[in-house]
């Protein structure tokens, strides 16, 4: 009897107890001599312009596979490394309120009606799904960090054409699709960014040279028509977006790059280098752009928590060099940005991200005198 008592006891207080709300990581402080209005103001030009809002990373739950901390932490590490003296040498991307060219921007790659159910918070839950963020803290909090992301993708292009080379401390959001969300990404900055940069400018020609572990299959199928895109995708070739069933997902796995170079799960450094020494060149002279728009995927690392990919620090930072001086050395723009980054281990994930930003200065500072 004491004993049908406890057990009626145990399974009573399990079945009342109250859930504990899950953990929320806050971003640090903004410093208190860093406003947007005047970033970019402390430039040295000791590296090339970075750009980083401090909205980029919102309140967000611990335990989610989207690491939403990692942006703030990237900034905090670039400032530790001396990349930049300080949060005040960052540019900003212009503010996202009631911009009327990011509105325009955003409908040139994604259909009006998708556009108007995730600002609307009317979408079903089964597409908010597909993207991985079904339980969103705070859905308006999340659209702007959505929306200045891309904008700051379009400001880290403008930099770019101006200096020769800026990178962005967020994008690559390259899962999203022209009619929905995927794989954590809502919006597809790159995608964004080509299209606005091709309809401002009839010689516009760009190529999206996409190197993390997952094939930018959202960014293919956008510009797969924009015979002025040419899209390069160096992925695992048994990792996301590929492997699911036919019943369970219909829509992943067939879309194509104009170029898609799929490397077998294991895959190192050599194999990454070989991949980028072999037709980065050649894709260059092909199709001869005038804009590069570079993912640099942090989640082909070997121990990352996503990918299938055996790529060391030493090999992504040269894989970084190698693709930036390719483009300086033809004199071609490009922008950076930084993908996807899954590692648990914040710190190592921050020092994984920063590796295109060592790479870039370098390159900067390689080529200064040809600027």
């Amino acid at each position: 009897m004491l004993f049908r008592r406890a057990l009626a006891t145990r399974c009573a207080s399990r079945l009342f107890a109250t859930k504990a709300a899950p953990e929320i990581i806050v971003p640090a402080p903004v410093p208190p001599d860093y406003a947007t209005t005047t970033a970019g103001a402390a430039w040295t030009r000791q590296a090339p312009p970075f750009v980083w809002h401090p909205e980029l990373s919102i309140p967000w739950p611990a335990t989610h596979r989207f690491a939403m901390w990692k942006f703030d932490d990237l900034r905090r590490e670039l400032v530790a490394a001396g990349l930049v003296r300080s949060e005040t040498e960052f540019f900003a991307p212009l503010d996202e309120a009631g911009n009327s060219d990011l509105d325009a921007a955003i409908t040139r790659a994604h259909d009006r009606a998708y556009v108007d159910a995730v600002e609307g918070e009317t979408l079903d839950a089964s597409l908010w799904r597909r993207v991985g963020f079904v339980a969103r803290p705070d859905h308006a909090l999340l659209m702007r960090r959505t929306r200045l992301e891309i904008s700051g993708t379009l400001r880290a292009r403008d930099l770019a054409k101006r200096h020769g080379l800026a990178c962005h401390l967020g994008g690559g959001t390259h899962h999203a699709h022209r009619d929905y969300g995927s794989g954590y990404t809502i919006y597809n900055d790159l995608a964004i960014t080509a299209l606005d940069e091709v309809s401002k400018d009839a010689k516009a020609r760009v190529l999206v040279v996409d190197l993390d572990v997952h094939q930018g299959d959202g960014t293919a199928n956008i510009l797969q028509d924009e015979e002025r895109c040419f899209t390069w995708s160096v992925h695992c070739g048994v990792n996301f977006p590929f492997g699911f069933s036919e019943k369970h997902a219909p829509h992943l796995g067939k879309d194509r790059s104009s170029l898609d170079t799929a490397l077998a799960r294991g895959a190192g450094d050599a194999e990454m280098l070989d991949a980028v020494a072999l037709h980065l060149p050649a894709i260059m002279d092909d199709f001869a752009p005038t804009l590069v728009l570079y993912d640099a995927g942090a989640d082909a690392h070997a121990v990352d928590g996503l990918g299938h990919l055996e790529q060391s620090d030493a090999g992504m930072l040269a894989r970084d060099t190698a693709v930036l001086r390719e483009c300086a050395r033809r004199a071609i723009p490009v922008a950076t940005v930084i993908g996807g980054g899954y590692d648990r281990n914040r710190e190592r994930l921050a020092k994984r991200h920063a590796a295109v930003f060592h790479a870039a200065r370098a390159v900067w500072r390689e080529y200064a005198r040809r600027r």
